[in-house]
């Protein structure tokens, strides 16, 4: 069993001795950088259980000590992926300049952009599938999740609200459930193309999801929200 605790970030020696030991510049940004973008795909392809920080240290050329020093532990290291993983996702999603369009236009590229995001990012959907697992345990740990994804929640509503007012769509809708409702088709374009292709068409798609089409989900969407959208 891998150490919970073998360093921690008030040490001032730790950090020193740790990139003596790799032989790397003590760059502290970089260093984090680094472990997150391979602990990402390591978390993704084995989940919490099967992830090991010496695969980790070694695709970084640091140490596991640099690691503890950095994260506190394998839990804290995967939780700070987590938030990493979410905090891309809704800086990317917050230079989209939603209010800058109409509200039909705004809604739809906020379709466009999360479908592309997610049949890209298929780190980011075994993360969240893997959390699920865990019953959003070590979410519920966070102090930043609420927030970083409150923008989410935001954006929706700004752009649902605009829409009401202009009688495009239609009133009574909750944001929650608009934004629930993207992520539904979105998720699972990726989460299930897999299992949904040798099911029904023999194989998956060998590289990008292709359960559902992009026109379809915003369709869908735009049909869900709007009074009439013409096909």
């Amino acid at each position: 069993m891998e150490p919970s605790h073998p360093v921690t970030p008030s040490d001032p020696l730790a950090a020193p001795a740790a990139a003596k030991e790799t032989g790397r510049t003590n760059d502290p940004a970089r260093t984090m950088a680094e472990i997150l973008a391979v602990a990402t795909h390591e978390f993704a392809d084995k989940g919490l259980t099967g992830a090991r920080i010496d695969a980790i240290a070694a695709a970084t050329r640091t140490s596991k000590r640099m690691i503890y020093y950095y994260f506190g532990s394998k839990d804290g290291l995967y939780l700070a992926v987590l938030e990493e993983a979410y905090r891309r996702m809704r800086a990317i999603e917050s230079d989209l300049h939603l209010g800058d369009l109409p509200p039909l236009a705004a809604l739809q590229k906020l379709v466009e952009f999360t479908y592309d995001h997610h049949r890209d990012n298929e780190d980011f959907i075994r993360l969240v599938m893997n959390e699920n697992i865990q019953r959003g345990d070590y979410l519920r740990q966070s102090n930043n999740i609420q927030q970083l994804n409150s923008t989410a929640i935001r954006a929706v509503r700004d752009v649902y609200e605009r829409g009401v007012q202009d009688g495009v769509f239609r009133p009574g809708l909750e944001p929650v459930d608009i934004h629930s409702a993207i992520s539904a088709f979105t998720f699972f374009n990726v989460s299930n193309r897999h299992t949904f292709g040798v099911i029904f068409q023999d194989k998956a798609s060998p590289t990008k999801a292709q359960t559902l089409k992009r026109e379809h989900v915003v369709e869908l969407i735009l049909r869900f929200v709007s009074h009439s959208v013409s096909a």
